[in-house]
């Protein structure tokens, strides 16, 4: 497969595709390499900021990151994401360390590690399409409001009191009533960086990126006014690594934590891979089974010596490729610099203030919970926009686990309702015809998000480089979630040099003028009036 590239001249320049493993290092080091230096600078503080915020210690972060780079990135099936740990873990972590403390919370680390290299050798990578994406949507909205209600306090110069339910809200304004002068004042600076640095056109705002000057800039005053509190890092490197506990693994929190850690860690990677997938100028496809078992033997090692889980992250995965990153050695190269950084100049990290941090990660969590993503989830319809709501805020004042349930069991009530039978709710209604170069997919009844896993599996055994159409005559309902599903299909096929074509929709009303928007089946006075 080639592409066009745009030169400096702005004239399109024909390439191939990069290629891959060592072959792909010695053609494409010179964007690989400064590409994973610019996504070290991104990810320093991050490591930092969600290893505090999980409640771990602050090395833990930096253990995660270089081996997220440099191991898992060469054993998992995508070309440009970029692994390490992520906010969307730190409601994970955070829980299971205080319930199982910090090395309980690594022993769940290395067996939720492998039981996702287990589902990647079951070649379990597609199980992603059953969820609902307005309950995923959700379920990260809400990780992003707990992430903010709790770094506010750390930011205003204070302790995190880690309240739960409504007390979550009651807790801040305390906060705000006894804020810290000078530390506060390096969390608002810290937020005013990451909120206005990336609006800057001057060159240097796309090469330093906003959370590294956040950092130096609250070192800065923290270093003249002599604030704290401080980043703490161990004497030596090899004082950093902590081995896991079992001893609880097998209680009631423990059997939890790796059901929490495998799911979501599991979930975001698969969902980023795609998301990632549809960035890449050279169209490459993610091998979502090598991605799970990539990603679990990362956090398999990552937990075993003292690291955080570790994902596939959507915010350096797009700085990544927007920098020139051609190949997964991008992402080796950021973990090598991470580990050369700590190794060398450890005492640099022990001038950081954590009000720097929790500034950026206040934006981050805002981001994951940004208004503009429940706004679109409306505009697709007020069905994903309600769940996504409920999904969110569920999360937020009960846990995780009840909010993703309580997302998925009203979806498919939704589903009933609108008419998918109790046969068809699991099991998709399709019949494939091959006609020389033609294939005809038949459609029936209901596609929905609690059938997809199959119908995508029929979808990815089609042959490559023929005409697909896709019939939807004998369908009834077709729900958002596969609806997009569907869009992702179309374009993977013709970017591998297939044509797809969608027939027989005209007896299905959109509930909403989104491209992705429910389709039902119109009922008789509805036709009669068409």
């Amino acid at each position: 497969m080639t592409t066009h590239d745009t030169g400096t001249n702005g004239t399109a320049v024909r390439t191939a595709t990069p290629k891959d493993w060592i072959p792909g290092l010695i053609e494409n080091a010179r964007y690989d390499l400064l590409s994973g230096f610019i996504i070290f600078l991104i990810a320093l503080p991050l490591c930092l900021g969600i290893a505090i915020a999980s409640g771990a210690p602050p090395i833990a972060g930096i253990i995660s990151g270089f081996v997220a780079g440099m191991l898992a990135s060469l054993l998992s099936g995508s070309h440009v994401t970029i692994n390490g740990p992520a906010a969307g873990m730190i409601v994970i972590v955070l829980g299971a360390v205080t319930e199982l403390t910090f090395r309980g919370a690594l022993a769940v680390g290395v067996v939720a590690g492998g039981i996702q290299i287990v589902l990647g050798l079951l070649r379990s990578g597609k199980m992603t399409a059953f969820f609902p994406l307005s309950v995923v949507h959700g379920m990260l909205a809400g990780i992003g409001l707990i992430i903010m209600s709790g770094q506010i306090h750390i930011a205003l110069g204070l302790q995190n009191p880690r309240a739960h339910g409504f007390h979550i809200f009651t807790a801040i304004p305390p906060s705000f009533a006894n804020l810290v002068p000078i530390p506060a004042l390096i969390g608002l600076t810290s937020v005013l960086i990451m909120i206005f640095w990336p609006m800057i056109k001057l060159g240097i705002a796309k090469v330093v990126p906003a959370p590294l000057v956040a950092v130096i800039v609250g070192t800065v005053i923290a270093t003249l006014t002599g604030a704290g509190p401080l980043v703490k890092l161990p004497e030596s490197f090899m004082a950093g690594f902590s081995s896991p506990d079992f001893s609880k693994i097998l209680s009631g929190p423990g059997i939890k934590w790796i059901v929490l850690y495998v799911f979501v860690a599991s979930l975001e990677s698969l969902l980023t891979a795609e998301a990632v997938d549809k960035l890449d100028p050279w169209k490459r496809r993610s091998n979502m089974n090598r991605e799970l078992l990539g990603k679990g033997a990362g956090n398999m090692i990552s937990s075993l010596i003292g690291g955080l889980p570790m994902i596939a992250e959507v915010v350096r995965s797009k700085a990544n490729i927007l920098q020139g990153a051609r190949t997964r050695w991008s992402n080796f190269f950021h973990g090598f610099f991470l580990l050369a950084f700590v190794l060398l100049v450890p005492g640099v990290l022990q001038m950081i203030p954590l009000a720097s941090l929790a500034g950026v990660l206040l934006v981050i969590g805002f981001k994951l919970a940004h208004p503009s993503d429940f706004m679109h989830a409306l505009h697709i319809g007020k069905v994903e926009f309600g769940l996504m709501l409920i999904t969110a805020f569920t999360v937020l004042l009960t846990d995780l686990l009840m909010g993703v349930a309580l997302g998925i069991v009203l979806a498919m009530i939704v589903s009933l309702v609108r008419g998918t039978s109790l046969g068809n709710l699991f099991k998709p209604d399709m019949q494939v015809v091959e006609e020389g170069e033609t294939i005809t997919v038949k459609f029936r009844r209901a596609l929905g998000f609690n059938n997809f896993v199959g119908i995508r599996g029929r979808l990815d055994a089609l042959p490559r480089g023929k005409k697909v159409v896709l019939d939807f005559t004998g369908v009834q309902l077709i729900d958002a979630t596969a609806m997009e599903r569907l869009y992702d299909f179309e374009r993977e096929y013709k970017d591998a040099g297939g044509q797809v074509e969608r027939r027989g929709t005209e007896h299905l009303r959109a509930d909403s003028e989104h491209e992705f928007g429910t389709r039902r089946e119109l009922k008789g006075a509805e036709k009669k009036a068409m």
